[in-house]
């Protein structure tokens, strides 16, 4: 068992399989010394004659002598490095048996098995990385769509990092400010005057709440809405689900009741990723198993924060119609977003939008697919302006609002006791806000939180 950040490590960087080129990376401040055990340049010069950042071709060898490979191999000395350390690269030829025995002669040498995410936490410790331009690493490789890939690119820049620095240095502006009040009032010490010290905060309080409300959107992009289609049945959700899916990912008949549990699926919708659930049909029955599909089908919408209800327009509108009304209009109220899609629009409809004041309605046939429209009018809900073109920056986990909803909670109480309780608490509110928003970067962050962070990343990065 290795102990992080003393042992050299090692891993394959590559995807597990056949592939033209695999990539091995070991780092640590051994990593050159133990690439010498089994890494030959075909220059025939020793390590500490090749220079940093140069490729130059070698031959990989086992612990028996034997050549496993002819590759190129590339060194990264500390501490100009990806991760501070020393850092050999050996881009060898793909294949499962070839990798894994270069490897091992790596960790016969001396390097000992990477942890997930390891590569990139030793650049976080080392300075390298803030925690959000890390989390920004690994939603480049998780990205389903581009502006997903656009907002992980933009992470990874720093422009949220040197936001909360910003933010950060003027908070402990104005807490040195109220401190030399409380502890010199005598002495001619304030920096700014008290009217630019609220002036100051209420700056602080602004940004903030930026942030707060661009989450809206990073959440929608990056980490997925959670999504029920509900409807009576046979109102064409299942058709609904194909059509996002693009794919049969849901039986579709004209038997009534066709789906009794729910069915689940992650879809790309535009640039908007939807955790997507396909419900029974919302009716009364005596059939035990759909009655449980029904009750379920509640529960999920309970549990979704986006609900698109579903009606046949080419049916009249009936008791279990309203039925879902009542529900979607209860979902409404406990802030939930609904949009009612009016279904079969290439058919003769006998009611339309007039039925639903107060709802955001959408005519379309998902049996001629129309997924643009309906991702188009998913997109207008929860994505602000223009993501790959702009650089605003932009939350995109649980994590950072957390963060930032701490700060802002902090800022607006400390706001408040400068003007009924008294500078000292001012104080105090302004020092949790200052804490809260240092956490977003890892200035003040847990190990704990850190541990959950990185054992998210795949071996290898």
């Amino acid at each position: 068992m290795y102990t992080m950040f003393s042992d050299t490590i090692a891993a394959v960087s590559t995807p597990y399989g056949k592939g033209g080129v695999a990539l091995i990376r070991m780092s640590g401040d051994d990593a050159l010394s133990i690439a010498e055990k089994f890494i030959f340049p075909k220059s025939k010069k020793s390590f500490s004659e090749i220079k940093s950042n140069f490729v130059f071709l070698a031959d990989i060898k086992s612990p028996d002598g034997k050549i496993l490979d002819e590759a190129l191999v590339t060194i990264f000395r500390a501490p100009r490095s990806y991760t501070g350390e020393n850092i050999v690269e050996i881009s060898c030829h793909g294949g499962i048996l070839l990798t894994q025995n270069i490897l091992s002669a790596a960790f016969s040498a001396g390097a000992v098995q990477a942890g997930p995410g390891e590569f990139t936490r030793r650049a976080f410790s080392a300075g390298k990385l803030s925690l959000s331009e890390a989390e920004s690493v690994i939603g480049m490789i998780d990205a389903k769509t581009n502006a997903s890939l656009a907002l992980a690119r933009r992470g990874i820049s720093g422009s949220l990092r040197k936001k909360t620095e910003q933010i950060y240095s003027d908070i402990t502006s104005v807490i040195g400010n109220i401190y030399a009040l409380i502890d010199f009032p005598d002495e001619d010490l304030e920096q700014m005057p008290r009217d630019e010290m609220y002036s100051a905060i209420d700056g602080i309080i602004k940004e903030l709440e930026s942030l707060k409300a661009s989450y809206r959107t990073g959440h929608a992009v990056c980490e997925g809405i959670p999504t029920v289609i509900c409807g009576k049945p046979n109102t064409g959700k299942s058709t609904i689900l194909n059509m996002l899916a693009e794919n049969e990912r849901a039986i579709v008949t004209d038997i009534a009741g066709t789906t009794r549990d729910v069915i689940s699926e992650t879809v790309v919708c535009g640039n908007v990723l939807l955790r997507l659930s396909d419900t029974a049909g919302i009716r009364e029955t005596a059939d035990i198993v759909e009655k449980l599909g029904v009750e379920r089908s509640k529960k999920e919408m309970e549990n979704s924060e986006l609900i698109l209800a579903v009606f046949d327009t080419s049916r009249p509108f009936d008791s279990e119609d309203g039925k879902v009304l009542e529900l979607i209009e209860r979902a409404k109220q406990s802030g939930k977003t609904v949009l009612v899609i009016l279904n079969k629009s290439d058919k003769n409809t006998v009611f339309g939008e007039e039925l639903f004041g107060g709802f955001d309605t959408l005519s379309l046939s998902a049996k001629h697919d129309e997924k643009k429209t309906l991702a188009d009018a998913i997109e207008s809900r929860f994505i602000s302006g223009d993501i790959e073109n702009s650089d605003e920056e932009i939350l995109t986990n649980a994590r950072q609002y957390s963060a930032v909803c701490s700060c802002l909670s902090s800022v607006i109480s400390a706001k408040n006791a400068i003007s009924f309780l008294g500078d000292d608490i001012a104080g105090t509110e302004l020092e949790r806000a200052a804490s809260a928003i240092a956490e977003l970067d890892g200035r003040e962050v847990s190990a704990d939180v850190v541990d959950n962070i990185f054992h998210k990343f795949c071996v290898g990065k």
